[in-house]
């Protein structure tokens, strides 16, 4: 291999480091609007759950088993023991997914403002029965010096827990966290939005916060001659 070939090769290679590293500075956070009702929750001492699908397509699902994971780590967090069976659990953790098929964007940049969540109006989805969200911004692309118009894909995701007392069916803890994303990826929307739910669990009752958690990963291929 000749010398011009080497350098050739590791400009290339260090042209994709920077281009990743410029992207995961300039990448948009996630950013998540979670509403949670409780009534009078009880304290995790001597209760056991279990996560459970609300929806009965997901139930037995490996899918829903990976998502339930993150729901069962986070309630075992708050001191909370799993039980062996939703049988003999004194509460139920119903528990639903869910992203839309996206709309098409094409709009001019913008400078100084969240792209996906300033100012929330007039969106809709599967969890929410009122508007909650108006796409109002572009998204800026680090790589250019001024504004663009650019189109892209923007995905609405939500998940929805419930808790009730296993024994009555009475309802203790309902919550909905809901985010617009450039992906659409379950896999990586579903944790964050658990995360989301269980920060600063379980929040006051009938208050509607925002959380902002890390932006999903951009991976980088090697480039070979």
């Amino acid at each position: 291999m000749s010398a011009f070939t080497n350098r050739a090769k590791t400009l290339r290679l260090a042209t994709v480091a920077l281009l990743a590293a410029g992207l995961a500075a300039c990448a948009p956070s996630f950013k998540a609007d979670v509403s949670r009702f409780q009534a009078e929750l009880p304290a995790p001492a001597g209760e056991t759950f279990a996560v459970v699908a609300d929806d009965p397509a997901l139930a037995g699902g490996l899918e829903f088993a990976l998502y339930a994971d993150e729901v069962e780590e986070e309630m075992t967090n708050l001191g909370y023991v799993q039980a062996a069976s939703p049988e003999q659990a004194s509460l139920l953790v119903r528990f639903d997914y869910d992203v839309d098929n996206g709309r098409e964007r094409v709009r001019s940049t913008g400078y100084g403002a969240d792209p996906f969540f300033d100012p929330w109006y007039g969106y809709r989805s599967r969890f929410y029965r009122r508007p909650i969200g108006y796409w109002g911004y572009g998204f800026h692309d680090p790589f250019f010096g001024g504004p663009e118009v650019r189109s892209y894909t923007v995905y609405t995701s939500g998940i929805e827990l419930k808790i009730d007392r296993a024994a009555t069916g009475e309802r203790l803890f309902e919550g909905k966290a809901q985010a617009l994303s450039t992906s659409n990826r379950l896999q990586y929307l579903v944790p964050n939005l658990v995360d989301a739910m269980f920060t600063d669990f379980p929040g006051n009752s009938g208050e509607t916060v925002r959380i902002t958690i890390k932006p999903e990963e951009t991976k980088v291929r090697n480039v070979k001659n």
